[in-house]
């Protein structure tokens, strides 16, 4: 299935110690690490992420010795601890975004089961907290990504459904996981991934596009859907009535031109 977005140039992957590097554009154009407006994100820079940690250590030897001297033995620290809290986890959302970076990496050089690895630690080290939403829903979309490229649409559908329960507006997302269904043959909820993209983004001409093209062939699974269940149904049936010596063949369903509704007449 084409994408939905025209073009869908994903996020550059930074390495604080290589400003001047910039990642392959293999990895660029499938794997998203900072802000397009279609992910409603803003992603925080590396030096936001976190602060070096040997002057986070400093800072926090600093802050402890004044905390004793200005504070006699029994005073609340819950202050201290608090802030305490805070550094910790704004060191384990760096480490979550450096995993993600690692994996953007990895996937840029084809290596993508070592990328869901990576992926799946910066879920892992991330703090559940509102800062730590917008990495979290990247690496799960990413993930469904490295699905989709090994071809286990079910877990590409999983991972880009998790990426949205945390972001409902994941445009890309919404994409991936259309795109899976579509694989998967699963029109009617491919077609539902378009309309809820055209709800965020009414512009969305290729969206649009996609549901007239899904609409007739989910019209046509479920005429086929249909048959198959009314063959199985007249099989059940056949067994049932043959004990008296008739068929299904033997009642005709007769169709209301006005009502639309079905009446059973007997036919020997």
């Amino acid at each position: 299935m084409a994408l939905i977005q025209q073009e869908e140039t994903e996020e550059k992957v930074v390495n604080p110690s290589e400003s001047a590097k910039t990642a392959k554009s293999s990895a660029s154009s499938n794997v998203d690490d900072h802000k397009e407006a279609s992910d409603g994100f803003e992603t925080a820079s590396d030096t936001e992420l976190g602060s070096d940690a040997e002057d986070t250590h400093k800072e926090r030897e600093q802050q402890h010795q004044h905390q004793e001297l200005s504070n006699p033995p029994g005073t609340d620290s819950s202050e201290e601890a608090s802030h305490d809290e805070e550094l910790k986890q704004q060191k384990a959302l760096a480490q979550a975004n450096d995993a993600k970076l690692e994996g953007n990496k990895l996937f840029g050089d084809g290596q993508f089961e070592e990328a869901l690895s990576k992926y799946e630690l910066a879920l892992q080290i991330a703090p559940d907290m509102p800062s730590s939403i917008e990495v979290r829903s990247i690496c799960h979309s990413n993930r469904g990504v490295c699905f989709m490229k090994l071809g286990k649409y079910e877990d590409t559908i999983k991972e880009c459904t998790k990426a949205l329960e945390l972001n409902p507006a994941y445009l890309k997302s919404l994409v991936r996981r259309g795109e899976a269904h579509e694989k998967l043959e699963h029109f009617e909820e491919a077609i539902a991934d378009m309309k809820k993209i055209l709800e965020i983004d009414p512009s969305n001409d290729q969206a649009r596009r996609t549901i007239r093209r899904l609409e007739p062939l989910a019209a046509e699974k479920r005429e086929k859907m249909k048959e198959e269940m009314i063959g199985k149904l007249k099989e059940m049936g056949n067994s049932l009535l043959g004990r008296f010596g008739m068929s299904v063949d033997n009642f005709q369903a007769v169709k209301d031109p006005n009502t639309g509704s079905y009446s059973i007449s007997f036919q020997r």
